[in-house]
Formats: structure tokens, sequence, C-alpha cells
């Protein structure tokens, strides 16, 4: 498998590519071959007195090919121009990667300002499913919310398609999770009613439950009342979870409840690591 790994060469992003439990729980899932990149964005003019910032980087880069060359992997290095998510978007399709991981720190002194416009842009447009690590925040050496990235996964679902292909994760994210909550949550005037194939909600979680069991992961089902967003993040506290596993813009059979906002509220309020599935290509 191929990870295409998003840095802007600051201390968080180098806090998470040289921890080593990170790249154990990457290499768990069959990541064999990474692309390190970054981008200069546009308006950051390399004619500037005393700047060489590709040189700059692409120095930065190697220190980091070395430590993951390393750890086993496999690494290429691609220092670009251009608008960030639109850039890395483009590579991760050119080099056909499995997976997109970009960090992003805790919360912000700004209310409800979680993650940079890269990350935010990269959830709403990536083709790949997206990993965004939570690092810590206002600390000169910052490190990993949760290093350990998929020991305790709590897998949020509406039951739409995209629900159903964000599950299908587990297939790789398995080999380095030990336990799992599947949370679905309604609202207050759901409680009671199932969905379009006449099964209540934790039915069709028990569903869920007993294939993760086969794979000897510890599972418990949770179904809440109330905003999905709120519930989703209460949730992953009590869980203690160390990622969030959800799809993106996916409808629902049971309310046509579109993921997409919810998701992104997610994202922006999570306190670990979040694993973003989107829809196919082809949506």
């Amino acid at each position: 498998m191929r990870a295409l790994y998003a840095t802007d060469l600051s201390a968080a992003s180098e806090a998470a590519i040289e921890n080593e439990t990170c790249l154990e729980c990457l290499e768990r899932i069959g990541i064999d071959t990474i692309h390190l990149v970054t981008v200069v964005p546009s308006n950051v003019h390399a004619g500037m007195p005393g700047m060489d910032l590709e040189g700059r980087r692409q120095r930065a880069l190697d220190r980091y090919q070395s430590v993951m060359e390393d750890a086993g992997f496999e690494v290429d290095t691609h220092v670009v121009r251009g608008t960030p998510h639109r850039r890395i978007n483009g590579i991760a399709g050119a080099v056909e990667a499995d997976l997109t991981i970009a960090g992003s720190r805790g919360k912000s002194p700004l209310e409800n300002r979680v993650i940079g416009s890269t990350t935010r842009n990269l959830a709403r447009t990536t083709v790949v499913p997206l990993l965004i690590t939570r690092i810590e925040r206002e600390t000169d050496e910052p490190d990993l919310r949760r290093e350990h990235l998929f020991r305790r996964t709590l897998y949020a679902t509406d039951f739409s398609d995209n629900a159903e292909r964000a599950f299908e994760a587990f297939s790789t994210l398995r080999h380095a999770t030990q336990s799992a909550r599947l949370v679905h949550v309604q609202s207050p005037k759901d409680a009671g009613t199932t969905g379009d194939d006449g099964d209540e909600p934790s039915t069709r979680l028990d569903e869920l439950t007993a294939q993760l069991e086969e794979w000897d992961i510890e599972t418990e089902i949770d179904v809440r009342q109330g905003d999905p967003a709120d519930e989703i993040i209460a949730a992953e506290a009590e869980f203690d979870a160390t990622t969030i596993l959800l799809g993106s813009r996916g409808r629902s059979r049971l309310r046509r409840l579109l993921l997409g906002s919810v998701s992104e509220s997610v994202i922006t309020r999570a306190a670990g690591n979040v694993y973003l599935v989107p829809p196919p290509r082809s949506a």
C-alpha cells in the first residue's frame, strides 16, 4: 500500500513523522511506500532576498526520508508549488496513493478553530481516504496526542453507502486495532424507528460487531440520541478513542441525514485522530 504524507515542515509535522509508534501503526496496516510531499504556496516567492525555499524544503524532506527508510519504508519526496490541497490531491492521484496523511494541531485559542485551511480543504476534496493526525498545541516540542493510531477505533455510521464503505477500512486497520466502538446517532424523533430493511439500528450494529469479532477486535455498540456531531465527540471522549473512522457526504437510508456537515464538524472538534473515507471517485 502507498501513502502520501503531506508536511509543512513544522515542528508539529516533524513530531508525527519521527514518531516510531506512529510509523509502526502505518506498517501494520500495510503501508510500505510513502510519498513525502511539501507544497510551497503560490503566493510565496522564491526570488525574495535570502530565500532558497525549494532547496531548504528538499533538505528537510531528505532528513525525514532517512528516518522513514530506517523504519523500513520505501520513500519518495516531492517539493511542489501551488495551492496545497490541490497539489496534494493531484499527487495522491498520480502515485495512486491508498491513503493521504496530514497533521493538524489541537484546539487553538480561537473558539472551534482546530484545523488549518489546508487540512480542512483536504477533508472537503480528498479523493482517497484521509488520516488526520492530531498533534499537541502550544508546546515547543509537540507530539501526537494519540500515537497508537488505530488501537481504539470509534466507527460512526449513519448506515449510508459511504458509511459502509468506511467500515470496509477495518479490513486493513484491524491489524492495528484492539478495540472498537460502533456508534449510530438518532435524533429524538427517530427513536424507535427502523431502516428501510426493517432492522433496528442496534441489530444492524450487531451484524457489524460479528465481523469485527471474527478479527479478534473487542467491540461494543452505542446507539445515541441527539445532534450527530455532538454525540460522536462525546462518544470519543467516553471511549478514549485514538481514531474516529467515518465516511463523508454519505446519505442515510434512515433519515437521509447528510454526513458531510457532520464529518466536517467532527474533524474540527475531535480530540484525537480522524480517518475519513470519501465517496468513490465516480460519485
